[in-house]
């Protein structure tokens, strides 16, 4: 195992989009910590783009490994539980790619035995890094807009074919409300907290499509309303962020650009890393209109926060009972698509408890 002199040796189960898109390259980019195993039946593949790293057809010789202080899972959704819990048992610290788990029932078995194991377990909540999101947070946190009555969150696509590909066909956690509601529920909660019911609808739009790829969910927050939007059939015109105030409204028309910026080969600690051109605009009621730059992104701040609760010099950067809300919100908007009518959060007085003490730190 690793000291705090030492990089923590760092396995990553899972080299598809996320694992070679985001993880890899994150977690290379982080001081302190050392990826050293990959877990993927194509060694070739990996080693075209990591030829310094060891690769392994199982993730039970990542988990053996007393070398390996870190597990991250990017394997398909139906495998985070039991992998997270194998690689707890086995003493590691996790961070799981989202969704955290398929259901409360393993999110909360999750949260149980890292806490009996006095393990680190964490979510790849990336997306709360986005240039995007850290500027609507800044100019509600700054009161800018006043009391925020209305806010939508869009992340939508073009993808009018289905594509042969495990989140876009029949199976446990696939579909894009699996897909994408992770983020945009874990982004809401971070600016309101926990809402007081979740009203949905899902829908499959695409020729030949089999799993939702359409969500609209609104969460109800007294006379707030948060709607969280994600679709694969938007060509075009629809913002990332609206959001309206007592004192204003606020307009964000892209989307971060670090996913684009890694898919082309640019990596944190570049010059132009984390650098979104496009500006907020700033509506104060009276015909003006600000454009307030948008605040530089870079997600590799969730694995250096990460690396730092490891050693114990600073907080998990998303705590399982964050992400057990999360997975409430996820639960409730199914239940209130398939019942027509809006749902509670299934959250114990505790649970309510442990992500408020979590969300304050």
């Amino acid at each position: 195992m690793s000291t705090s002199t030492t990089p923590l040796r760092v396995a990553l189960i899972g080299y598809g989009f996320a694992g070679k898109t985001f993880h890899a390259p994150l977690i290379r980019s982080v001081p302190g910590l050392a990826l050293s195993t990959v877990v993927s039946r194509d060694a070739t593949k990996v080693h075209a783009d990591l030829p310094d790293v060891d690769v392994v057809a199982s993730a039970d010789v990542a988990l053996a490994d007393p070398q390996l202080d870190v597990v991250v899972i990017a394997s398909p959704n139906d495998t985070h539980a039991p992998l997270a819990r194998a690689a707890l048992e086995a003493g590691k610290h996790v961070v799981v790619d989202k969704p955290f788990a398929l259901d409360l029932v393993e999110a909360r078995e999750l949260a149980a035995i890292a806490e009996r194991e006095g393990r680190v377990l964490s979510v790849f909540q990336n997306r709360r890094w986005d240039a995007d999101f850290l500027g609507i947070r800044q100019l509600i946190t700054e009161g800018r807009l006043g009391e925020v009555t209305h806010l939508e969150s869009h992340i939508d696509r073009f993808r009018p074919q289905v594509r042969v590909r495990w989140r876009e066909q029949p199976g446990a956690g696939s579909g894009l409300w699996y897909d994408l509601g992770p983020h945009l529920v874990d982004q809401a909660l971070c600016l309101f907290g926990l809402p007081d019911r979740v009203w949905a609808s899902l829908a499959v739009q695409r020729e030949g499509g089999t799993v939702t790829d359409w969500a609209h969910v609104v969460l109800e927050y007294g006379q707030r309303r948060v709607i969280l939007h994600a679709s694969m059939l938007v060509a075009g015109g629809s913002p990332r962020f609206v959001v309206h105030g007592t004192l204003g409204s606020a307009v964000k028309s892209m989307i971060d650009p670090q996913e684009t910026q890694l898919l082309a080969g640019m990596r944190p600690g570049d010059a132009d890393w984390g650098v979104d051109p496009d500006d907020l605009l700033l509506y104060d009621g009276s015909g003006n209109v600000e454009r307030v730059p948008s605040p530089r992104g870079d997600q590799s701040r969730y694995y250096a926060a990460f690396r730092d609760a490891v050693l114990g010099q600073g907080d998990n950067p998303v705590t399982p009972q964050q992400a057990i809300t999360v997975m409430a919100v996820i639960e409730a908007a199914i239940a209130s698509a398939a019942e027509g009518h809006a749902v509670e959060l299934a959250l114990s007085a505790a649970e309510r408890d442990a992500w408020a003490s979590a969300a304050h730190r």
